[in-house]
């Protein structure tokens, strides 16, 4: 999320001004990620920014202050397509009560929540309203549409993880696939431009090294906090991706491959001056393991693990416990 939105927001509001939203810099509002969708369209973000007065400025300060300390934090949106539907009590047997009212009212409404579930909003939400603002932090806004009349949308206010992919093998493309979905910002690299076509990374940043070889990898630089994927097609240049990937520090770093391959991989890895420390920070085999042998099946996998890495990344020790307890692993 870019502050410089939210401050304008906030200086509009102050100055009694009706902000103008886009679309493109609220990316659940898109015509992609709505799409499908029959109860909310891009312009309702209209209706939002119509909703907006300065009571809503605490919410807006309280994202930037966010943004600023690197909090782990949404900005919600309720959105409203039957206001009486979304203020009636449709709780039944099946689902936990929440009070005997609806949501708190049938208008639009901007919020804060962060994984702390601390939420800042400009007007009173009932308690089923805070059980779904809370659930933006889950992905974002899980049982968004649980209920009738109403439904809950979010943006980040933190950066996606960078996942560079080191080869555009088969199993490359459908990791790149299945790790946009589910929120990582991709980058392939390889030498041959029939591999790394658009066509198949059409989700991906694409990079393009001259020289039939991954020697112009040394021109490129990851950060600290990147996710490395050794993919290279037949394992060819995957000493050089494990090489440049911890060199770089990466916070992750993973290779495909088998025993005794990894084995030479190994040595290769050495001699091209990295350590036997850095040789143990490489997950290898790379991706979870359940049996998977397709490309499809071990981009399940490997997206798979790196969804859990994020999960440990992002989240305090005391969140993690409470999620590991939740799910009976304690």
């Amino acid at each position: 999320m870019d502050k410089a939105i939210l401050e304008g927001i906030v200086a509009d509001l102050r100055d009694g001004r009706t902000p103008v939203l886009h679309p493109a810099d609220f990316a659940c509002f898109s015509e992609e990620a709505l799409a499908g969708n029959q109860h909310v369209r891009p312009d309702y973000l209209q209706a939002v920014a119509q909703s907006l007065t300065a009571d809503d400025i605490p919410t807006f300060e309280r994202a930037l202050k966010a943004i600023e300390e690197g909090d782990l934090a949404w900005l919600g949106f309720k959105i409203v397509y039957d206001a009486g539907e979304a203020q009636r009590n449709t709780d039944n047997e099946v689902t936990k009560k929440y009070g005997e009212i609806g949501s708190a009212d049938g208008e639009p409404l901007v919020f804060f929540c962060n994984d702390a579930k601390e939420i800042v909003a400009s007007r009173a939400y009932s308690d089923r309203d805070k059980f779904q603002m809370k659930d933006v932090t889950r992905g974002p806004s899980m049982h968004n549409e649980q209920f009738e009349g109403l439904t809950w949308l979010s943006v980040p206010l933190f950066d996606a993880v960078k996942v560079w992919l080191l080869g555009a093998s088969d199993a490359a493309s459908e990791v790149a696939a299945l790790a946009a979905h589910v929120g990582f910002e991709v980058t392939v690299v390889d030498y041959d431009p029939a591999y790394i076509s658009e066509q198949r990374f059409p989700d991906a940043r694409r990079i393009v090294l001259d020289g039939g070889n991954f020697d112009g990898l040394r021109d490129y630089a990851c950060a600290p906090q990147d996710y490395v994927c050794v993919l290279t097609r037949g394992h060819m240049f995957d000493p050089e991706g494990c090489v440049w990937a911890t060199s770089h520090n990466a916070h992750y770093v993973g290779m495909m491959g088998c025993k005794g391959k990894n084995e030479t991989v190994h040595d290769l890895v050495l001699a091209k001056g990295a350590s036997e420390q850095d040789w143990e920070r490489i997950k290898r085999p790379i991706g979870l393991k359940f049996g998977a042998k397709t490309p499809a099946e071990l981009a399940i996998s490997i997206v798979a693990e790196l969804v859990d890495v994020r999960y440990r990344q992002r989240y305090s020790a005391d969140a993690q416990a409470k999620h590991e307890a939740s799910l009976g692993r304690e």
